[in-house]
């Protein structure tokens, strides 16, 4: 098959911290690099505009809506999405490179590793954290709830498998994650609100334990330590809250 251009897509909000790693592990690799950020005000366009990225600015109306307008922007048909906070393996970037010199698609996907607080979180669901983000734009566009977004392609077609991490620096504090575990349950709590679900005393209650027991028994989080014992509590955290504000938007209240 003959070689692919890549256009590698990325939405950004006050990530100045991250988007250098980012943008440095896509060199040698993207033909363009397009960033869609949302009037951040810490640099992030101006570091991204620096290391040679087409910035877009665009309100951020949902994390899906954001990254299918990346997508639509990029000149090639071929797009790899990243988060501003995620870099590509040497691994992972030598098996993007092969397959864009050999595209046999449509779509190609990966395991992302996820950095917490300094450390690599192997358990608690976390790894492998399989992604789909490689793909040709005409067969496959963002889809899901926000903000569990994920790659939706035609009916009928597959993903291939690339050898090599995806590296996620998701936390540098444990404070960060108790507040942005608020902020996704907010989110959560709207989009399933908008598809019908339903909260009540029981799931609010019964939810959190079998998400701690899922994650940090079944899925072998105590094997991280003290990292996974503090990633399982906040997730059963995040499930509590969830319903919490579910219940809110079923009788009309704020959240």
């Amino acid at each position: 098959m003959p070689a692919v251009h890549i256009s590698a897509v990325i939405i950004t909000y006050n990530e100045a911290r991250n988007i250098g790693r980012c943008l440095e592990s896509l060199q040698g690799l993207a033909d363009e690099i397009v960033v869609v950020d949302s009037f951040s005000a810490d640099g992030t366009p101006q570091l991204a505009a620096k290391m040679g990225a087409r910035v877009v600015q665009h309100p951020f109306d949902g994390h899906i809506e954001q990254k299918n307008r990346a997508m639509h922007l990029a000149r090639h048909h071929v797009v790899l999405s990243l988060d501003a906070d995620e870099a590509l393996s040497p691994q992972l970037k030598a098996s993007i490179l092969e397959v864009k010199n050999d595209w046999k698609g449509p779509a190609y996907g990966f395991n992302r590793l996820t950095n917490y607080c300094g450390k690599w979180v192997r358990h608690c669901g976390w790894y492998p954290d399989k992604k789909v983000r490689l793909w040709d734009k005409r067969l496959g566009h963002w889809g899901g709830y926000n903000p569990h977004d994920r790659v939706e392609l035609l009916t009928g077609l597959e993903a291939n498998w690339l050898a090599g991490d995806l590296a996620h620096y998701s936390y540098y504090s444990v404070d960060e994650h108790l507040a942005r575990s608020l902020k996704y349950a907010k989110i959560k709590a709207r989009a399933v609100y908008s598809q019908g679900r339903k909260s009540s005393p029981w799931k609010q209650f019964l939810s959190p334990p079998f998400k701690f027991i899922w994650a940090y028994v079944v899925r072998l989080g105590f094997l991280d330590g003290r990292m996974g014992l503090t990633i399982c509590l906040i997730q059963a955290r995040e499930s509590w809250f969830t319903y919490l504000y579910l219940g809110k938007l079923q009788r009309g209240e704020p959240i």
